[in-house]
């Protein structure tokens, strides 16, 4: 008899909404044809790694040097934990060292391994929301509670929200910048108010909130926008992330963790997230990619046929009467659904798809009346999606 806890969830109408869309999708194609249906429901890169990377993976692929795929230390290889402090220095502005980073299984492993090593039973879980949907179930499978807060009505934060919503049982503040879905970038105000609240909190209380920032798609801005840093604002900033969307590489789950150097719970930190690794089933990062990565995590790739599919996308929707949240970066963007559905996204993505259109509905991110659409696919899916876009507006 599987878990009633796992039973509820995965018979709950919102869970998995994207895979969901996802798997619906392929079988769309297979009925009509794929260039017939409109498919956005994923955020899955389609641009090629860049070469640096390519060439790294038949570099490290050449070495058959004895015990090239055995174990390392839990944390990762000493190598390419170098290289990703190296890394958080350029981003953070800040000294960085090897001993501050954990190398896991992606950000969604890295958040999951900082999440068991902070929480209590019953702590609590701060998020701005809309939020991704999966931040639900890492906080649950650690038995603590997730307090969603609302932002602005243009998504960015609202500190005073936050501010609110702290006590004694908050172990975190989680903010994901670039966000997805809505593809807002905190400001660099912002981020100090909201370490500001974090310190007042905790010379208050004697605990601390970490303030954990899940940021996979740093490097996808537009505009000339720069992601804040953390670590030069608040002593107890962790820093989840990936090369999953920057370097199109999701599916060999690599990322890591890195902790504020200066942070004063840095040894217990480390020690709990090494420990966590290990017994979450990890034990290690993937030997490969670890190798890949440190050759290869300071490729540039060329980021501007997003930029060039979010305008577009921007036009259909445009075509279509849609409002929408224009977003800063990543590559997804935030659709309010029209005014005579009443809120009710799950019925009109589900309308949607009587068009071939494949959304995700915004209840799925705790964004209700709402619906967001990954543009990480061919201009042509963009394209040619307009007149079904309207047709979905215009008929009920």
């Amino acid at each position: 008899m599987i878990s009633k806890k796992v039973k509820s969830i995965v018979e709950s109408p919102s869970n998995g909404v994207i895979r969901k869309m996802f798997e619906e999708g392929a079988l769309l194609k297979q009925k009509y044809g794929a260039d017939k249906v409109y498919d956005f429901s994923i955020g899955n890169p389609d641009l090629d790694p860049p070469q640096k990377v390519v060439d790294a993976v038949m570099k490290v692929a050449a070495d058959t040097t004895h015990l090239r795929h055995g174990y390392m230390p839990n944390a990762g290889y000493p190598e390419t934990r170098a290289a990703m402090a190296k890394k958080t220095e350029v981003e953070q502005g800040v000294p960085v060292t090897a001993d501050c980073v954990v190398m896991e299984v992606g950000a969604g492993g890295a958040l999951n391994v900082i999440l068991k090593a902070i929480l209590n039973p019953e702590d609590e879980i701060v998020i701005p929301c809309p939020y991704f949907a999966e931040y639900n179930n890492y906080v649950a499978n650690y038995n603590g509670v997730v307090v969603p807060v609302k932002t602005k009505e243009d998504f960015n934060l609202d500190v005073d929200n936050i501010k609110a919503a702290l006590n004694e049982k908050t172990a975190a503040v989680l903010i994901n910048s670039p966000n997805n879905p809505t593809g807002r970038i905190y400001s660099e105000g912002d981020i100090i108010a909201l370490a500001k609240v974090l310190k007042e909190h905790g010379e208050k209380t004697g605990r601390y909130p970490y303030l954990i920032c899940d940021e996979p798609y740093r490097a996808i801005t537009y505009n000339n926008m720069k992601v804040a840093s953390v670590f030069d604002k608040y002593e107890y900033a962790v820093i989840a992330t990936s090369f999953a969307k920057n370097l199109s590489l999701p599916g060999e789950r690599i990322g890591y963790l890195c902790i504020n150097p200066v942070c004063p719970e840095k040894a217990d930190f480390m020690a709990a997230a090494i420990f966590c690794t290990r017994v979450l089933g990890f034990v290690n990062c993937p030997a490969f990619f670890q190798k890949v990565i440190a050759e290869s995590w300071d490729a540039e790739p060329d980021f501007s046929l997003y930029e060039k599919r979010m305008k577009e996308i921007c036009e259909v929707m445009d075509y279509a009467g849609l409002k929408y949240a224009k977003p800063d970066g990543a590559f997804y963007l935030f659709v309010k659904i029209p005014d005579s559905w009443n809120d009710d996204d799950m019925a009109f993505t589900n309308h949607m798809k009587n068009y071939n259109i494949l959304c995700a509905p915004g209840s799925g991110f705790c964004g209700k009346g709402w619906f967001r659409i990954s543009y990480c696919c061919s201009e042509a899916t963009i394209l040619n999606s307009k007149d079904a876009f309207k047709k979905a507006v215009e008929e009920k």
